[in-house]
């Protein structure tokens, strides 16, 4: 298995409570940088693009 180049979200700070996003044939694979060896959820191009959506559009009303 390839390695995966994972990149660090732009909104972590220092500290090991980052995601982290890497394009995997097709997928997308997620991980924290708390465990990076552990479980790696894989979804969709389009359900990532959905929930960035959402997270964007929801962004600071709560």
């Amino acid at each position: 298995m390839a390695t995966l180049a994972w990149q660090k979200s732009s909104y972590c700070a220092q500290g090991n409570s980052c995601v982290h996003v890497a394009a995997d044939h097709g997928s997308v694979a997620l991980t924290e940088s708390g465990d990076p060896d552990g479980a790696i959820l894989r979804t969709s191009p389009a359900a990532w693009a959905a929930l960035l959506r959402t997270v964007k559009e929801t962004h600071g009303r709560g």
